[in-house]
């Protein structure tokens, strides 16, 4: 998030910093809806550190915005800090909230989230709504159509649209953009929303905006509404000019931020057809081909770059996730690891690599993988997926409950980490809330916002239930709608009560069938990757 005094804009009134809600007029810190007892220093101290957003408050700024004109010194900052943190819950030696940085002073552990813009009648006027992207589901298809869109930045720039200034915020805003964190994310929206306050027509700033909120979403735990915005800023831009693939393939990022497949495919398509040129909409069509278990044809398209494939960045990892479903192990091993050594700030590579030893069952080097990408402060609720379903292999299910409550702190919105912390919790969900939960996904379902692996959920559901059969039905649907990861089916001790059943090899053996039927396709493509170039014969 950015310091809003650096970046020129009004201070927000107004925060969500995981499960707490700050209003800085009123002076009030709520959690649940039940207040804290957080008052004067306490909460000037707090919203200082708001106001810097997730970066380091120094001692000596701490000491001049909370404590001047008296003089104090480091130790009553320390004081203060512990105080906050109790009136909080706040634990420091296993910080949610506040950290110490060592001889530097202190920082919030995940960016705050300012809840002025998300409260404009535009954004209120819609009920709440989860995000129907499946991510990581614990070993699903990797969340790589956000990586392939997030290449946007990286495309040549269009031509100017405006003279001067705002071409220049333009280029600004596009820099920020493609560095691919969550503060200069919002740097870019605060330049491109400079560009549109005088110039409100700017196509190129209003088509950067709607990408720099989707990447909200998709990429930094952003509730769902501000695909709303996107979708709107984009489908604006077709209008206006039907025949421009930046516009279309705006609209299909959106989309997909939202978990609509189909509709993201389609204008991802459309926007190649216009601009062949287009290689990142070229990448984030190919992830939605792998999700529905078309793996020729996605591997094919991330391989058949036009321009300098390296512009679009993570396609390794994506090439690596579809030669590890069509059983290229060694090759696919070889990708994830490289990312993960070159990559250290990078989510995705740091989900990739853990999985994938989790997924071939070397579980002590997965566990040790998924610790150093902790580490590494990229934090995303895949991760606690993955500690989770870990945790529960160990047989620690208290462990693996907490990763699941994090997962759902971290990311509300999203439907299976609420599955797995209220299906994992002590006491777990009862009967009434898994039929609700079970009726809402079928809903999702049926209307065509759901990917093949959100059937898995289902299982899981049923599961919860004690309805094998159900759960079963459930496997066979999401196999039949192209899911294809047999290693997670044989893996994951989510499905575990499952793997004792005929239909469950059973179903494990179509996707064996189906992957070797597209394996051989690869061999004998004059297109394979060059790691495979020995193996046609």
């Amino acid at each position: 998030m950015a310091d809003f005094r650096s970046a020129g804009m009004p201070a927000p009134r107004r925060y969500r910093l995981l499960d707490l809600e700050i209003d800085l007029v009123a002076q009030r810190v709520v959690r649940d809806g039940q207040p804290l007892d957080v008052q004067g220093l306490s909460f000037r101290l707090f919203a200082c550190l708001l106001s810097h957003g997730d970066a380091v408050a120094g001692f000596d700024r701490l000491m001049a915005d909370v404590w001047a004109p008296a003089v104090v010194n480091e130790e009553t900052v320390t004081q203060r800090v512990k105080l906050l943190r109790q009136a909080l819950g706040d634990d420091g030696r296993r910080p949610r909230y506040i950290r110490s940085v060592r001889g530097r002073g202190y920082q919030l552990c995940e960016p705050p989230v300012a809840l002025d813009e998300q409260s404009a009648p535009e954004t209120a006027a819609h009920a709440p709504r989860r995000s129907r992207r499946p991510w990581l589901f614990a070993g699903a298809a990797l969340a790589l159509a956000a990586l392939g869109a997030a290449a946007w930045w990286l495309r040549p720039a269009p031509a100017p649209a405006t003279p001067g200034l705002a071409q220049e915020l333009l280029q600004r805003a596009r820099y920020y953009a493609g560095i691919g964190q969550r503060d200069n994310n919002e740097r870019a929206i605060a330049l491109y929303r400079q560009v549109l306050a005088d110039a409100p027509g700017d196509r190129d700033a209003r088509l950067g905006l709607s990408r720099a909120y989707s990447a909200r979403v998709c990429l930094y735990n952003f509730p769902v509404e501000w695909t709303d915005q996107a979708q709107r800023l984009a489908e604006a831009a077709v209008a206006a000019a039907p025949r421009h693939a930046t516009g279309w393939a705006a609209l299909a990022y959106a989309h997909d931020c939202r978990g609509e497949l189909q509709a993201a495919l389609d204008a991802y398509r459309k926007a190649v057809q216009l601009d062949p040129g287009d290689d990142s909409s070229r990448a984030s069509a190919a992830y939605l081909l792998q999700e529905q278990g078309q793996l020729v044809d996605a591997l094919h398209a991330n391989l058949d770059m036009r321009g300098d494939p390296r512009r679009v960045r993570f396609r390794d990892v994506q090439i690596a996730r579809e030669l590890e479903l069509l059983g290229f192990d060694e090759a696919a091993e070889a990708r994830f690891r490289r990312s993960f050594r070159l990559n250290p700030d990078n989510v995705f590579s740091n989900i990739a690599w853990p999985r994938h030893l989790f997924l071939q069952g070397r579980y002590r080097e997965a566990q040790a993988a998924l610790d150093e990408a902790m580490q590494r402060r990229t934090p995303h609720v895949d991760l606690y997926l993955l500690m989770g379903e870990l945790a529960l292999l160990r047989g620690d299910r208290a462990a693996a409950a907490q990763a699941f409550r994090q997962a759902s702190t971290l990311r509300p919105q999203m439907d299976l980490p609420a599955t797995l912390a209220a299906v994992y919790a002590t006491p777990p969900a009862d009967r009434a809330w898994l039929d609700r939960r079970l009726a809402a996904t079928r809903a999702q379902i049926a209307a065509g916002a759901a990917y093949p692996s959100d059937r898995l959920q289902l299982a899981i559901l049923h599961l919860a239930r004690g309805d094998r059969t159900a759960a079963m039905a459930a496997v066979d649907e999401a196999v039949a709608a192209g899911y294809s990861d047999r290693a997670y089916l044989q893996t994951s001790p989510l499905l575990q009560p499952l793997a004792a059943l005929p239909a469950y090899a059973a179903a494990i053996d179509t996707i064996s069938r189906r992957m070797a039927a597209q394996r051989q396709q690869v061999l004998t493509a004059d297109w394979r990757p060059p790691e495979l170039g020995g193996m046609a014969h």
